[in-house]
């Protein structure tokens, strides 16, 4: 070794270089499992709506990192000058996961002598460039605009018709799939498949916003005619004024968050009590739940958009609107509580969460076993 420590310090490089070979193939094959994870639907019945969702829960990824890990997992069957690459440690994670999101088989080899020479700012740059879409002409305004709604005979099926100028459309279209990119998906409905129903949840979470910032609560609330048996027995529907029937748990959560009022009436259909607009705690209660629990508090999920406050103990139950009832809960997973099956004991801070067999749910694998040699 040299004074000036020269031996020490090739050998660091050496060790690195291999370390990070060897990271390099264990990560394309961590990317070749994942996309048999995808095929496999590992997620099912784990209390995540999608695979992002399973890894970032599982794993402690972020969910925008999952993603991209994913679409580029997917990619790389495709792309074999890519996928080589990748598992000899040409190119890092970070450039192939950006470099798959606009290859092609043609271009992939040119692609990554380029990523080689550049940084992975310039990657992401050139990806963004090449997946930007063509802003299209705007059309003249069509004479004729109309909105109609309407029940189905059953009263199950609510159906809604639009028809509006193509610039107007336009505007309604990114605002429901802006937002469907954010809703949590339910069970079954992940994927391509799932399009149409993300956006139908979209749609709805839009107008609940909009309902819940009306300045004039009276005329934005939303009546459920709850029967008493209904709510206290889980027996029979309920039903929204001059809407369809619904069912009690889809009730019971109306009642956990939305702005409704709940005339409650015995067997008969007399009126036993009117319940004030809404179950939500007050906007300072709100504010400490947000600041304690920072978004849902599912094990692992984390998610602050459309987190909702959930009484641990069910109000129609007795349970107390108190920061120790309290827990913030995305749609998903308060949907998993209602009307899935799941549940919850304990208090604020010590809860447990239930699968439907009542097992308890933990995030994450447990620690690797130690091997000990003999």
């Amino acid at each position: 070794m040299s004074p000036d420590g020269t031996h020490d310090r090739e050998a660091l490089i050496r060790g690195i270089d291999t370390m990070h070979a060897r990271a390099s193939a264990a990560l394309r094959g961590l990317f070749e499992l994942i996309a048999q994870a995808d095929r496999a639907q590992v997620w099912r019945d784990s209390g995540a709506r999608d695979l992002a969702a399973w890894l970032a829960i599982r794993y402690g990824l972020s969910e925008w990192k999952a993603r991209r890990w994913i679409a580029a997992a997917r990619a790389l069957e495709g792309l074999p000058a890519l996928s080589a690459a990748f598992q000899a440690g040409e190119l890092g994670i970070d450039k192939v996961v950006e470099v798959a999101r606009f290859a092609t088989p043609r271009t992939e080899a040119r692609l990554i002598a380029w990523a080689r020479r550049v940084s992975c700012g310039a990657v992401r740059r050139r990806a963004d460039r090449e997946l930007s879409h063509a802003i299209e002409d705007v059309r003249d305004a069509e004479r004729y605009r109309s909105v109609t709604w309407w029940y189905s005979g059953d009263g199950t099926r609510f159906g809604l018709l639009a028809d509006l100028p193509a610039c107007d459309g336009a505007v309604i279209a990114k605002a429901i799939e802006r937002t469907a990119d954010a809703v949590p998906v339910m069970p079954d409905e992940d994927g391509d498949l799932g399009t149409d129903a993300r956006r139908a949840d979209a749609l709805v979470a839009l107008a609940s916003a909009r309902i819940a910032a009306d300045a004039d609560p009276d005329r934005a609330t939303v009546v459920v005619h709850a029967d008493l048996a209904a709510l206290v027995a889980g027996a029979g529907g309920c039903e929204i004024e001059n809407g369809p029937v619904i069912h009690n748990q889809t009730a019971r959560r109306l009642l956990c968050n939305a702005r409704t009022q709940t005339a409650i009436e015995d067997g008969a259909g007399r009126l036993v009590a009117i319940g004030p607009p809404s179950r939500e705690p007050p906007a300072w209660m709100m504010r400490q739940l947000r600041h304690r629990d920072g978004g849902c508090r599912f094990p692992g999920c984390g998610a602050r958009r459309f987190a909702q406050a959930h009484h641990i103990v069910w109000w129609t139950r007795g349970g107390a609107t108190d920061l120790d009832n309290l827990l913030l809960v995305c749609s998903f997973h308060h949907k998993l509580v209602h009307e899935y099956g799941w549940s919850i004991s304990g208090r604020a801070t010590e809860e447990r969460w239930l699968r439907p067999d009542g097992s308890s749910f933990e995030a994450g694998p447990g620690p690797p076993k130690e091997t000990v040699a003999a």
